[in-house]
């Protein structure tokens, strides 16, 4: 079962990050820690709506923390119990993402083997050990991001992962919105325009009663939220910046490492052979170029280009279980 496969690369992979990681350079994991532990007056609007992750984590501590001591007692009391419920609920909701990851190259049809070594190769990114391993919620986001993917290439058969993909996707994060036309375009063989804006619909209203709650409670202004997304305008121009310096293109390839180099090698062996098609990549078309084109805009708002390069994640599986699949015709050519 991929899932599983999956979720037990992720908790070998992770374990160390959640233990040995210095909590006091990252602000980030700070927020989601208070979060979960019910305090929202210090926490930044950036990540203030983002309820989902933390909420489950400090259902899982509450059990967690009554063995924790018991199991680890050089380790002191307070947020290890915590930590570790994050680092449980982030492996679970990143191993659901790496198996529709699989699932999309399935449909673009790769083997199943290939789709296997793929899903492997891009949970082995230094992202996915930060997303598993941390008390983030880069997991959820993932996991939408795959779900899409998988929903869109299932085509028929695949609406109930667009519907989770819309429910969620408003609660995972705020530019969410960038993937929706996304979905509602390539998503229409799957589930129809109407179903797909009630499902938006759903997620919008639950986002909107989330920010109620919260604002009534800190007393903080209804537009806090809209000009603190407009203030992410300012990175524009900074990431293109970066994305051009050497720095900023190491950091780009080692998105996904060396097996970055794979689908592009793989084209350019088989251009060799006919510059003018593909057959290894013909099932990768228009619906790839548009996730990537929404993943570059996440690059450029946010400033952090290699994490948010890895939302590519479902795309990129498929193209390398491509190249996996039909490495018998690349050696040959």
């Amino acid at each position: 079962m991929p899932w599983l496969l999956a979720l037990a690369t992720l908790a070998n992979l992770a374990y160390p990050m959640y233990v040995h990681f210095d909590f006091s350079h990252s602000p980030d994991t700070r927020s989601y820690l208070r979060m979960a532990a019910g305090q929202f007056d210090s926490i930044r609007v950036t990540h203030r709506y983002r309820i989902l992750v933390p909420a489950a984590a400090a259902v899982v501590a509450a059990p967690v923390a009554k063995v924790y001591g018991k199991v680890w007692p050089q380790r002191p009391a307070g947020q290890w119990p915590l930590r570790f419920a994050f680092y449980i609920v982030n492996c679970l909701l990143l191993a659901a993402a790496g198996a529709c990851w699989f699932n999309g190259a399935r449909q673009a049809g790769a083997s199943p083997e290939a789709a296997v070594l793929a899903m492997i190769a891009v949970l082995s990114s230094r992202w996915a050990e930060y997303a598993a391993g941390l008390p983030l919620t880069d997991s959820l986001y993932l996991l939408v991001f795959g779900l899409g993917y998988y929903g869109v290439r299932r085509g028929v058969g695949g609406a109930w992962a667009l519907i989770a993909a819309l429910l969620l996707g408003p609660l995972a994060k705020e530019s969410f919105f960038f993937l929706v036309p996304w979905l509602l375009w390539f998503g229409r063989p799957a589930l129809t325009w109407p179903r797909q804006l009630l499902a938006l619909s759903t997620g919008l209203a639950v986002l909107f009663m989330v920010h109620y709650i919260i604002d009534s409670h800190l007393g903080a202004p209804a537009t806090q939220s809209v000009s603190n997304a407009l203030a992410h305008a300012d990175n524009l121009l900074y990431s293109i910046r970066r994305a051009c310096s050497p720095k900023g293109i190491g950091e780009l390839l080692s998105i996904f490492g060396l097996f970055t180099l794979i689908p592009i090698l793989a084209r350019w062996i088989e251009s060799r052979r006919n510059p003018t098609y593909t057959v290894i990549f013909a099932s990768i078309g228009k619906a790839e170029l548009g996730l990537f084109i929404v993943v570059g805009a996440h690059m450029l708002l946010s400033g952090d280009l290699g994490r948010m390069g890895y939302l590519a994640a479902p795309a990129f599986c498929a193209m390398l279980a491509l190249a996996f699949t039909h490495w018998r015709r690349l050696l040959q050519a």
